[in-house]
């Protein structure tokens, strides 16, 4: 029995292909930390496609977090990133790797969730305080959390090397989820697979991978984009920009007599490069210079019927995405007619239109909301709803959206519905701490622990109500394939919003919907 916390006990051992790993029961949950999925990617390996990892015959500690992908530290503003982002680069070799968390007490097998962590696909790893899922595994699912490879070494462009090396980690982790699940509990022909941002994204990319098929039943698409791939083209700019950062050709061998160290540090100089070409627009507006590298963008192989058949879709975004990208650096209050033109022009090749569009569907608004509102919609609005789109034209009965339109009190009341604020509440992590303070994502009030105020007891119920009806959608639908609203459709479009009070709304971005029609890439 583990002294330090009296719920805490050692065990039990699940044996897998590679060997035997030991995890820990807490609170009725059985935790299992950094399993490797794959070999440690080193040396040039880290410019190659996963490879199976050796076994081994001792009983393998799966008691605390394993090492992270090397990344650089990634902040936004005034805002504590840190239970979304975790702790960064924590060193070591094996950093290819899942944790799995299940009910230690449950008539089995049981639906499975997969998760796959945001972060601009340069930044992230499982140790973020806020996927540790416990809630979720409570509420009768086997959770796994994944790291994939990031930045240069999971996603930049190189002859002589696969691409989408950090997609094919996440393929790789699935592949074992749907060899081992079934010892730790789960059902490997009930995995939902799920990602929020960079993650959200990925899950898009793997709806479009015919050497997907059959890993997943379900997916979840968290503000991601099916418009969020990369060209050839783009990639090849930012792949000939860090080669000449580090002073090397362009070619995977000599990317990899390169140190992690000195590739991590180059990152931030690559972000910015303008990668608008005659044919495509910037799908992440500058914000990150890795995505996936597509010949075709997810929601229009899905729409050629190309894409991975016969899975279950739940899509959707937050109410005001675009606000975390600017109000925690003041930009929102500060942004122009200048500003609000520039990114127009950057989201969209007829930038008068789809400004006329949002000030249509924001009648009185200032620059920031629709600073916001145009880069929320270019970054994940009009991906998702391609997404959704397309998936429904093809299922018409298996695809569901949501908004979630919660809008958090911080920093001022003016961070809103933005990008990220929906995880707390997907995972059950509304009483984490570190997600209140001056710089926190949910707002200035602190969870009550003992003479609290009335009204801050409850806030904190009302917090803790809304993650427990959204933990439970997400449960239901990856149970059932059934979040508990109408399917939507290429007709009504039903959709969630999810806040304190839930309504399901038909098209409720129609005014924008025009501006980013079928011709938008």
């Amino acid at each position: 029995m583990n002294r330090t916390h009296p719920s805490v006990a050692v065990g039990p051992v699940i044996t897998t292909a590679n060997g035997p790993v030991r995890g820990f029961v807490r609170d009725g949950v059985a935790t299992f930390l950094g399993i490797p999925y794959a070999a440690p990617p080193l040396g040039a390996g880290r410019f190659a496609a996963p490879r199976p990892h050796a076994p081994w015959t001792a009983v393998r500690d799966a008691t605390t977090p394993g090492p992270t992908a090397p990344q650089g530290e990634r902040r936004l503003g005034a805002l504590d990133m840190s239970p979304y982002f975790g702790p960064g680069w924590v060193r070591g070799d094996d950093y290819l790797t899942v944790d799995v968390r299940a009910p230690a007490a449950a008539e089995r097998p049981l639906p499975v969730m997969v998760f796959v962590h945001g972060g601009g696909f340069v930044a992230g790893s499982t140790r973020a305080a806020l996927y540790d899922g416990s809630a979720l595994a409570r509420d009768g699912v086997v959770l796994v959390t994944l790291n994939y490879r990031l930045g240069v070494q999971g996603f930049l462009d190189l002859p002589g090397a696969p691409a989408n090396r950090g997609l094919l980690d996440v393929r790789a982790a699935l592949r074992w989820v749907r060899d081992e699940i079934a010892a730790f509990g789960g059902d490997p022909h009930t995995v939902t697979v799920f990602g929020q941002s960079a993650g959200a994204t990925l899950v898009a990319a793997l709806l479009a991978d015919p050497e997907a098929t059959g890993l997943f039943r379900r997916a979840v698409v968290q503000s991601g984009s099916g418009l969020g791939a990369f060209s050839r083209e783009q990639a090849a700019r930012v792949t000939r920009a860090a080669a000449a950062a580090l002073g090397v050709e362009a070619r995977a061998e000599a990317f990899a007599a390169v140190p992690d160290e000195r590739l991590v540090a180059i990152t931030p100089s690559l972000t910015g490069i303008d990668l608008r070409t005659a044919s495509r627009t910037d799908p992440l507006m500058g914000l990150s210079p890795f995505a996936p590298v597509l010949a075709e963008q997810p929601a229009h192989a899905l729409t050629a019927r190309t894409g991975t058949p016969d899975v279950d879709l739940l899509v959707g975004t937050t109410a005001q995405e675009g606000n975390l990208y600017l109000v925690p650096q003041g930009a929102y209050a500060a942004s122009t007619a200048a500003d609000v033109e520039a990114t127009a022009a950057r989201a969209h090749p007829r930038p008068a239109e789809l400004l006329a569009a949002h000030r249509a569907a924001r009648p009185g608004a200032s620059f920031g909301e629709l600073r916001s509102g145009i880069l929320g919609e270019a970054l994940f609005g009009a991906g998702s709803r391609a997404l959704a789109d397309a998936h429904a034209a093809k299922y018409p009965s298996r695809t569901h959206r949501y908004v979630f339109a919660w809008r958090s009190p911080a920093l001022g009341g003016a961070l809103g519905a933005a990008h990220t604020v929906e995880l707390p509440f997907v995972f059950g992590r509304t009483d984490l701490p570190a997600l209140y303070g001056a710089d926190g994502v949910l707002g200035p009030v602190a969870p009550p622990v003992a003479a609290a105020r009335l009204t801050e007891l409850s806030a904190l119920s009302a917090l803790s109500a809304l993650s427990d009806r959204m933990r439970g959608a997400w449960v239901r639908f990856a149970t059932t394939g059934d979040p508990g609203w109408e399917a939507y459709d290429g007709r009504r479009r039903a959709t969630m919003r999810v806040d304190t009070a839930w309504a399901l709304v038909d098209d409720p971005d129609a005014a924008e919907r025009g501006a980013w029609g079928p011709g938008y890439v």
